[in-house]
């Protein structure tokens, strides 16, 4: 005969399977949701560049088991990214290391066994971190450009855009002088007639004109002139 203490016994027991059931089921259903998001999805520990996990996307995309890409730690971006883009991967490292928040970027990479360079989409932002607040792990989200195809207009204002933005973001860093200064370089006053109009020395114009290229990462004048222009100097 079942006691009160049997039933109840019963009931906790029952409840807890059917938990652990719609636990499994959703579970399951967001494996196959992240394994069928069409954009490549992984998480790697911020220090060795090693993937600890991602979803069955990226390794269709890529040609890597999760467990090739995990055991070949920074080689396999070294393997997947253009030479010119994998200095990005170091960068959004070290980045991480200084507590920056997030890192996009945009960058080509090639499928395994293929010469084909494809253009990726991406953000990275820290995951985990250790007791004293260092990222460990970063999660990472990469969408292949070409995806967008069918709103090319739209692409391209869009990257337009961020270059805007970007432009805008280093001009941001000049002092007032030097916005000053850039003005009139834009209006095609060499550093003579630019001393002559803010009474200062030609000497001290050559500085600001110096220390200008340096904060815009500008080699010359010509290209500093183009940058300024694009952000609505004229």
């Amino acid at each position: 005969m079942l006691t009160d203490s049997d039933m109840g016994h019963d009931y906790s027991l029952n409840a807890l399977q059917k938990e652990n059931e719609l636990l499994k089921t959703r579970i399951q259903s967001l494996e196959g949701l992240l394994n069928n998001v069409p954009a490549m999805l992984y998480t790697h520990q911020n220090s060795t560049k090693t993937i600890n996990w991602c979803n069955r996307y990226m390794e269709d995309v890529t040609g890597y088991t999760m467990a090739e890409m995990n055991s070949m730690g920074l080689d396999f971006f070294k393997d997947i990214m253009h030479p010119d883009d994998f200095e990005l991967a170091v960068i959004a490292q070290q980045s991480f290391k200084e507590n920056k928040n997030v890192f996009g970027g945009v960058l080509r990479f090639r499928r395994r066994g293929t010469d084909n360079w494809c253009w990726l989409a991406g953000i990275a932002i820290p995951y985990t971190r250790d007791e004293q607040g260092n990222v460990q792990e970063v999660i990472c989200a990469f969408v292949d450009m070409t995806m967008a195809m069918d709103t090319n207009d739209q692409l391209t204002e869009a990257m337009l855009d961020v270059m805007r933005r970007k432009h805008e973001d280093l001009i941001s860093k000049l002092t007032p002088r030097e916005k000053e200064i850039l003005k009139l370089s834009v209006k095609g006053l060499n550093n003579k007639e630019i001393a002559a109009t803010l009474n200062l020395s030609r000497y001290t114009i050559e500085t600001h004109r110096k220390n200008i290229r340096i904060k815009l990462k500008v080699r010359n004048t010509t290209e500093l002139i183009a940058l300024a222009r694009k952000v609505g100097y004229q």
